[in-house]
């Protein structure tokens, strides 16, 4: 594949700012997988995983305002929201230094012989150890959380995974920064610099997942782009696991009784929620079921107040802007689709939020509204009007796989009067996360996340954020009758590393 300079672009202008580096050729990337395999040992050693964890989270601290301006510079985020955005990546690192250290990820299971079983069970022990290398596939929209530094490659670390980044183009030049930042703490701990590869390009992103070293991957990003590599990991000779999160319109359901007794703090909610990063987060709720009486206008009227307040703002880069003005005004061109606020472009490099009105009616059979319960990413969601509690049912039956699915309930209701724990049930096969009386942005990094969805949210049943996410990286292995003196530290009886463990079928700690 031909090589191509790879520049950072001012979103705001659309205009090339500095050259960062060249797309990777296939040797290149041969190399970063290579350099990447070879690092497996020096990460076999837990104390030294997770000093090195910690070690780069200091290090990203250390170069907070330079990477904040850096990252400013090439998405527009804004200072705030990128400083913000680096805590929590720097949190996640030591979230899982400190996961490395109590060990109990390792699951270790010992069973001693039972001859008076049926049948008999011989000696036992199990623990899970590393995949290998591992693939990572950075988000435009988490320039930190979700790209080099993010939590598929903390979380791989943690596992003792190396991994080969291939970079977002929307911030290359970031990118480069924090990978420099990652290989100055692995030399700290005696690590060489190819435990994090950085790859550029869309034929490295390709040539990549097929690398014969490459034993997982993780993706966050499109629907397209994920299926693509989905379809190419399981395609190779030896297929490898991909967790993939690809989309998710994220439903809220408001019940009438909500509605009637708050509709004006929920209007207000829906707006900051929809609205918040210009509309470009995973979790963004894209489609409201709201009843269509009046308490259901009274909602209506004042999410129309807040986002009309809301100032336009810049997205990532002029293709997603484009994707955005192009389907907004595809989905209002339905018949019967309003738009009391009308979203699409702003100024020349901005686009303005708004959102859509439609009878829920149009959504319970499969046809061309079928359109809007797909996502658009931005500043803009799908208000349906519903006409009565069947109404709602059927279009919650129609959806695809979610991150998260919401419900807005009454006091009574979540008093457990009423529906309310019917609704919850309708919507637990939906998502991941299911939220009641909340907004769904917002995702806490915390040991019961979960992250992650049906298809078409995640390609996986894992999650991509909280302690969890580790298990993705790990594959169980047991020895049977094994002599003690020659089992890995984690399994002899004795417990010389201290670790939690089932023994015998009593849990230790």
């Amino acid at each position: 594949m031909a090589a191509a300079p790879v520049w950072s672009v001012d979103p705001r202008t659309g205009k090339q700012r500095e050259q960062v580096a060249v797309e990777a050729t296939s040797e290149e990337v041969d190399t970063a997988v290579r350099a990447a395999h070879a690092a497996r040992a020096s990460l076999a050693d837990r104390a030294v995983r997770s000093a090195f964890l910690r070690s780069a989270a200091a290090g990203l601290d250390a170069a907070k305002d330079q990477l904040v301006e850096a990252a400013d510079a090439e998405t527009a985020l804004g200072p705030v929201r990128l400083t913000g955005e680096l805590a929590r990546t720097t949190y996640q690192l030591r979230a899982f230094a400190d996961l490395v250290d109590e060990g109990a990820f390792l699951d270790v299971i010992i069973n001693h012989p039972d001859a008076t079983a049926t049948p008999p069970i011989p000696d036992l022990r199990r623990y899970k150890v590393p995949l290998g290398a591992v693939a990572v596939y950075a988000a435009s929209n988490f320039p930190f959380a979700f790209s080099v530094a993010g939590g598929d490659t903390a979380s791989a670390l943690g596992a003792g995974c190396p991994v080969v980044v291939k970079a977002h183009p929307d911030h290359p030049a970031l990118s480069e920064l924090v990978a420099k930042v990652l290989r100055r703490a692995a030399a700290e701990h005696g690590i060489p610099a190819g435990v994090i590869g950085l790859v550029h390009g869309f034929e490295a992103g390709i040539e990549l997942i097929r690398h014969p070293q490459v034993a997982a991957a993780g993706f966050t990003g499109s629907v397209r782009g994920g299926r693509a590599l989905f379809d190419a990991a399981a395609a190779r000779p030896v297929p490898i696991p991909f967790h993939g999160e690809l989309g998710s319109l994220n439903p809220v359901l408001v019940t009438e009784a909500a509605a009637a007794e708050r509709a004006e703090a929920i209007g207000t909610g829906l707006a900051g929620s929809m609205t918040l990063g210009v509309g470009q987060f995973c979790v963004k709720p894209g489609l409201v079921l709201a009843p269509a009486g009046a308490a259901g206008d009274r909602l209506v009227k004042t999410l129309t107040d807040a986002v009309s307040n809301t100032e336009a703002g810049v997205l990532l880069d002029h293709r997603m802007r484009d994707n955005f003005v192009a389907g907004v005004a595809e989905r209002a061109a339905l018949d019967g689709v309003e738009s009391p606020v009308t979203p699409g472009a702003g100024g020349d490099h901005t686009v303005s939020a708004g959102f859509l009105t439609v009878p829920a009616g149009r959504l319970a059979e499969e046809g061309a509204y079928d359109l809007l319960l797909e996502e658009c990413f931005g500043p803009v969601t799908v208000v349906a009007r519903y006409a009565d509690e069947g109404e709602a049912t059927a279009v919650l039956s129609r959806l695809p796989g979610n991150l998260t699915a919401t419900v807005h309930l009454s006091a009574e209701e979540s008093a457990g009067e009423g529906r309310g724990a019917e609704i919850l049930a309708e919507l637990t096969p939906l998502a991941g996360r299911v939220l009641v009386d909340s907004w769904p942005t917002g995702v806490a990094v915390a040991p019961a996340q979960h992250h992650g969805g049906p298809y078409p949210a995640t390609t996986s049943t894992s999650t991509s954020v909280g302690g969890t996410a580790v298990e993705r990286w790990l594959r169980p292995v047991v020895y049977q009758n094994a002599p003690e003196a020659l089992l890995p530290k984690e399994l002899r009886d004795d417990n010389p590393l201290g670790l939690p463990r089932r023994f015998d079928g009593l849990l230790e700690r």
